[in-house]
């Protein structure tokens, strides 16, 4: 039996197009997209890199937090506080993260910043495990060491307590003052008894344990009449591009509240933020996880800013140039 005949074809290789146009058509395919990202009205942020309002701004990128509230943010990162300041009041960038007092203080000066809050965290009163400092009398005679100068609100802050108790800390302490590291670093060579420092360098000292607080400074407020938890530190925006802008400043907040939502249901989002935190070990890792968010602000209320008044006044403000309240973002109801 003879076998069919099988006609054997060349194989031809299947046709490819050229790299370079391959490259080309998915940018062409993309374009669209791009465009429409750059269309979005930008909201500029100067943050400092390594700063703790950069783990949430970072975050609403990464997850596009922004472009769901239909803006673009843009952040530009600095090494130091005066540098985010500069940004903001040469007109840079639109916004920043700034203290209260700072902002407070340039109301006084005849320029009025809108303040969004961002956290309550006022910083820490640190001590050795093994102290015997417990309370506020406790530190009469006592070496102390303060972060952020004669005007550090903590400091500021813990007088008034101790005068309440007849004490005066500055005359019946050795005070020192110096930056964060240099204090962290003194209280371990067993220079300082206590630190008045901020609440991230006292976060990873604890975390490498050793040593604790020595009292609250949510004890503080509460000792003074105020709320425990009051927004210290905010986003700020020149008054006059905030009321500009406010359907804008609406969907930034919006986009903010949402990142602390996520940051704070999902641990997992922390591990890529890590490198931001300075990859700190384990234990440093989650106390300063479980501080930035304790620190989350609740929004604010007529009450809130009455407070925020007095802690202004409290701190050396003048009671007749007060920020005015509609300076203060309050979200729509």
């Amino acid at each position: 039996m003879n076998r069919p005949h099988v006609l054997s074809l060349p194989v031809t290789p299947r046709a490819s197009l050229p790299r370079h146009w391959l490259v080309s058509l998915l940018l062409i395919l993309a374009l669209p997209v791009m465009a429409a990202a750059e269309s979005l009205p930008v909201v500029s942020v100067s943050v400092l890199q390594y700063g703790t309002a950069h783990w949430e701004l970072d975050h609403i990128q990464h997850r596009g937090l922004d472009r769901e509230q239909g803006y673009r943010l843009e952040l530009r990162l600095v090494a130091n506080l005066p540098a985010s300041r500069l940004a903001v009041t040469s007109g840079a960038v639109h916004g920043a993260v700034a203290d209260l007092l700072w902002v407070q203080s340039r109301f006084q000066d005849g320029t009025p910043y809108t303040y969004l809050p961002f956290s309550t965290q006022i910083g820490d009163i640190l001590v050795a495990e093994n102290s015997t400092i417990r309370t506020v009398a406790d530190l009469a005679g006592k070496r102390i060491g303060v972060a952020g100068g004669p005007d550090s609100k903590g400091w500021i802050l813990l007088q008034q307590v101790a005068s309440q108790q007849g004490l005066d800390l500055a005359a019946s302490a050795e005070v020192q003052y110096a930056a964060p590291p240099l204090l962290s670093q003194a209280l371990k060579r067993g220079q300082l008894d206590v630190i008045v420092t901020y609440w991230h360098f006292a976060a990873r000292l604890r975390g490498e344990g050793g040593w604790r607080s020595a009292f609250g400074m949510a004890d503080l407020l509460t000792a003074l009449g105020l709320k425990a938890k009051l927004p210290v530190l905010g986003y700020v925006f020149p008054a006059g591009w905030a009321s500009g802008h406010r359907p804008l400043l609406d969907r930034f907040a919006a986009s903010v509240r949402r990142a602390k939502a996520e940051l704070a249901d999902d641990p997992a989002h922390w591990q890529r933020l890590r490198p931001l935190m300075r990859s700190p070990e384990d234990g440093a890792f989650t106390a300063l996880r479980a501080g930035f968010l304790d620190g989350t602000p609740e929004p604010l209320t007529g009450q809130r800013i009455a407070d925020l008044h007095r802690l202004l006044v409290l701190t050396g403000a003048d009671p007749d140039k007060l920020m005015a309240d509609a300076l203060f973002f309050r979200e729509e109801p």
